[in-house]
């Protein structure tokens, strides 16, 4: 059953621009960890690479805040929403501390599709309940 969907479009010349204010400080507030390692190991390529990267992953990290109703408030926190890879390469969501607790908590899974073009990322995300508990977002 599907719980909830969110999809966000990102000017990647905003996320430039971002970066060129707050430097590397803007990506540490929006990745993890394991997404800051891979946006350095890109940056440090391909600057553009860099950017895009980043610029895909605030994306995804809107749409699955809107897919699971709550926006950017607790639970919901940038670094706790973690967009990966699959071996595939298919994109995949990784959640951690209280934001995973919630969420297995309320028996759901996600599924998201990202894309970037020159000017534009976007991102799409499905949400669906798998079992657990049967709160809606406004009710937990």
């Amino acid at each position: 059953m599907i719980y909830g969907i969110g999809t966000d479009i990102c000017d990647v010349r905003r996320i430039r621009d971002s970066l060129e204010r707050h430097g590397e400080r803007f990506a540490e507030k929006i990745l993890s960890e394991a997404e800051l390692a891979t946006w350095r190991a890109r940056s440090e390529r391909w600057p553009e690479r860099g950017v895009r990267y980043l610029a895909t992953r605030f994306s995804a990290k809107e749409a699955f805040s809107k897919a699971i109703g709550m926006g950017m408030r607790m639970p919901m926190t940038w670094r706790d929403c973690e967009i990966a890879k699959l071996p595939s390469g298919q994109p995949t969501i990784r959640l951690h501390r209280g934001l995973k607790d919630w969420f297995e908590a309320q028996g759901l899974s996600a599924h998201v599709s990202v894309t970037d073009e020159t000017d534009y990322a976007a991102s799409f995300v499905v949400v669906e309940r798998t079992g657990g508990a049967t709160l809606s977002p406004e009710k937990s």
